[in-house]
């Protein structure tokens, strides 16, 4: 497969500013198109993005835009917008991306309106592309300083996956590839909302052994709905689940754990997200990860916990005391 020489990076919030980082390092010509004009003037004059990535100086490789059509013939994208503006946002790139061309789905979470995976969106709006995923533990702040990472790269094309890991790839960022895409995204997606009731359990002070619990059960919960979508158990089990949900249950510098941890000192939602420039995923997944369990009959009671905290149907001490209350059961069931 031809060697991809010049990537797309659609989206210049943190993440895909890191991974704009990471492409031009390899020694790959970046074009990074940004929603906002800010964003584009700093990046091109003075190499940084200090609206969404403060301090990390960037390569000379990449090129910052505001026009979609400036990626057109790009070797491969990488789209990196909120998960429930990327429907909208692909939309733009109709006549860029020519056809076959591989588009990376960075984003983790699903459409809150028509539950689908961004996949689906992907199929949907830009029909000619060819879709793969990336998903695993990885934060912006990391990947932009070459601290050692490793995510799961998903396609269905085994010589794709190869190529796409060499154009992004390096010693300090490492894909593993599979051909798992639902899995992939469906661990990322449900990792999210966990994240926010791990945040609860650090902001509520439940302890250690709670937070534990909450990690375990609450991967048997993504297991659950992921296997139910399509995805594979051991998808679900490697980087871009279990890795995944590990890092953004153990960090408040996860935007989602950060939130739990506000609303368990006793914030609102609605203080929570004014004082926010980023977007928490969590937040807008949760609604869709309990309807998808509804619609596939599975058990999802940490990630109902959080929907109806976070929709004001319960509040934060009777959603515990609820999760608490619960029959004891068998843990393989």
């Amino acid at each position: 497969m031809t060697e991809m020489k010049t990537i797309g990076v659609i989206g210049a919030g943190a993440w895909g500013t890191a991974l704009a980082e990471a492409c031009a390092q390899n020694g790959r010509a970046v074009r990074l198109w940004a929603f906002e004009p800010e964003v584009v003037t700093a990046i091109n004059e003075t190499r940084e993005n200090s609206v969404y990535l403060a301090g990390a100086p960037l390569h000379p490789n990449i090129t910052a835009t505001g026009d979609a059509h400036a990626l057109r013939g790009c070797d491969a994208y990488l789209a990196v917008t909120p998960v429930q503006h990327t429907r909208a946002t692909l939309a733009r790139f109709f006549d860029a991306v020519t056809d076959g061309a591989p588009v990376l789905l960075c984003s983790k979470g699903f459409e809150r309106q028509s539950l689908a995976l961004m996949t689906d969106v992907l199929g949907e709006v830009l029909p000619q592309a060819t879709p793969a995923v990336l998903s695993g533990p990885s934060f912006a702040a990391d990947v932009v300083k070459g601290l050692p990472t490793a995510v799961t790269l998903a396609c269905s094309d085994e010589a794709l996956g190869e190529a796409l890991m060499a154009a992004i790839g390096s010693p300090t960022f490492r894909p593993y590839w599979t051909d798992d895409l639902i899995g992939a995204e469906a661990g990322g997606a449900v990792k999210n909302v966990l994240a926010i009731a791990a945040g609860v359990v650090e902001g509520k002070q439940l302890g250690k052994s709670a937070h534990a619990a909450l990690i375990a059960r609450g991967f048997a919960e993504m297991t659950r709905l992921g296997e139910a979508l399509g995805g594979r158990r051991e998808t679900l089990a490697g980087l871009c689940g279990l890795g995944d949900l590990v890092l953004t249950c153990s960090s408040p510098q996860s935007r989602n754990m950060s939130c739990g941890m506000a609303l368990g000192q006793g914030q609102s939602l609605d203080e929570i997200m004014a004082a926010r420039k980023a977007v928490t995923e969590g937040v807008a997944s949760a609604p869709a990860v309990v309807a998808l369990g509804k619609k596939h009959g599975v058990d999802l009671p940490i990630c109902q916990a959080v929907d109806a905290v976070l929709a004001g149907h319960m509040d934060l001490d009777a959603a515990i005391e609820d999760l608490l209350s619960r029959p004891f059961r068998a843990e393989s069931q």
